[in-house]
């Protein structure tokens, strides 16, 4: 595919080309993976003056994400990678690789660090959500502050540095400049731009509160690290983005799927009228459980939870709205996410509007109409997919309307080699899935 950058993006690769420590503070959606990919590309072949890049990020964009990224775009096809994940065998022989980018799960950080040591081999690092670095207590700080000293290039991507407040910055700037913009020590950070909050025993401080002016201090001395873009650069952009997450089955799960369809077919000839129930019982396998004769709850795996979970990591505090099928899917959502709402739920819609709902609930055929979303968040996950078109493009609406003051982002949580593909690729075309596609899809592989 070729990349045709935004004139946003183009500023943005820019910087990162001009810059040896840059972050990137910008919402899901606006295309940090492939802007960053970009500039490393670049900085590698045209300019020469990066040799080996390794990338951090969560588990499943380092798994999945990052890899996809770099297969996607036609300008990326020269960059090799590698990920530096699964046993300690794996991982030591990916150390070793010879590649352009190396790919490693946050989780991994500290164990790389003590591996390495000394002979760290990377000169630029990416950190992906550049925000979970923000404990200065954590081991993953302290492992990648050991060897900052090696690293000539770093970029930080995230869409909230600061969700809970000022405190999370300092963590996140030391591992962009070592201490420049805000001090090389926590007590420092503190001392300078905090007081003492409330109290516990012995004196400890539970709480910092910032000193009157803090907030401008701070955000001026990070100013030319950091790029956060103004609203109004929304209307150089699409008003709303897909994006595909895959969740991918293992050998077994994908033997399994294939003698469950092949077991629909035998016992129910495909027509036109039972094509739809054939194809339910597909999605629900998708899904990750199906409905016996007797209406129990079958669990098959647990796949689109680990996704989910993630999307709700990187939306960073920013609200969500979840779309199910199927009553046991929106049951586990309620179990994953305690603080979920459903939007059946009293007065469940105005206190989203508020603001007030972190992550709202809801089956598509409950929230296809009418209703106004937009002023509760931006981002949608389709956690279950549906093949009515008008059902899908109507559900989307409910954020993607008059009033929204963001770019709507909408994720699509695809099993990979099930009906879920046909679906997304009807759907994303905005063409209805034909009945006889629908037969063909049940039939195919009998």
């Amino acid at each position: 595919m070729i990349y045709k950058p935004y004139p946003y993006q183009e500023y943005c690769i820019d910087r990162i080309l001009r810059q040896k420590e840059i972050a990137l503070f910008l919402d899901m959606g606006w295309g940090k993976t492939v802007i960053t990919l970009t500039a490393v590309q670049k900085l590698m072949y045209d300019y020469f003056s990066v040799a080996r890049v390794l990338v951090i990020a969560p588990l499943e964009p380092a798994k999945n994400v990052w890899p996809a990224e770099l297969k996607k775009w036609d300008h990326l096809s020269d960059l090799t990678f590698v990920r530096i994940m699964g046993d300690v065998k794996a991982r030591r022989a990916a150390i070793q690789a010879d590649a352009d980018i190396y790919i490693i799960n946050r989780e991994n950080v500290q164990w790389l660090v003590d591996e390495v040591g000394k002979k760290w081999k990377w000169d630029m690092v990416v950190i992906d959500e550049l925000s979970s670095f923000k404990n200065s207590a954590s081991k993953r700080f302290r492992a990648l502050k050991k060897v900052r000293k090696y690293i000539e290039r770093i970029v930080g991507l995230t869409g909230t540095p600061a969700a809970n407040g000022l405190m999370d910055l300092w963590p996140q700037v030391f591992l962009l400049d070592g201490g420049k913009a805000l001090g090389r020590t926590i007590t420092s950070y503190r001392q300078s731009f905090f007081y003492p909050g409330q109290r516990g025993p012995a004196g400890v401080v539970y709480d910092w509160m910032p000193r009157e002016g803090a907030k401008e201090q701070i955000f001026n001395r990070i100013s030319g690290l950091c790029i956060s873009l103004p609203q109004e650069l929304l209307k150089t952009i699409p008003e709303t983005t897909y994006i595909n997450r895959t969740a991918h089955l293992t050998p077994e799960l994908k033997a399994a799927y294939k003698r469950f369809r092949q077991s629909l077919v035998l016992n129910e000839e495909v027509t036109a009228a039972t094509a739809a129930v054939l194809a339910n019982k597909l999605l629900q396998f998708s899904s990750g459980a199906v409905y016996t004769d007797t209406s129990e709850v079958q669990k098959i795996h647990t796949l689109k939870d680990e996704v989910v979970e993630q999307l709700i990591e990187e939306a960073n505090g920013n609200h969500v709205l979840i779309f199910y099928t199927y009553k046991h899917e929106k049951d586990r959502l309620m179990k994953l996410f305690p603080t979920a709402v459903s939007i059946k739920d009293k007065d469940a819609i105005e206190r989203w509007n508020r603001g007030e709902v972190p992550i709202l609930i809801a089956n598509p055929m409950s929230a296809g109409h009418g209703l106004n979303l937009q002023f509760g968040g931006h981002i949608i996950i389709w956690y279950g997919l549906t093949w009515d078109l008008e059902l899908y493009q109507q559900a989307n609406k409910r954020l993607s309307r008059p009033g929204q003051e963001h770019c709507v982002t909408i994720y699509h949580i695809v099993v990979e080699e099930t009906l879920e593909e046909r679906i997304v690729d009807s759907v994303l075309k905005n063409k209805a899935l034909l009945q006889n596609e629908l037969l063909e899809f049940v039939k195919e592989g009998l």
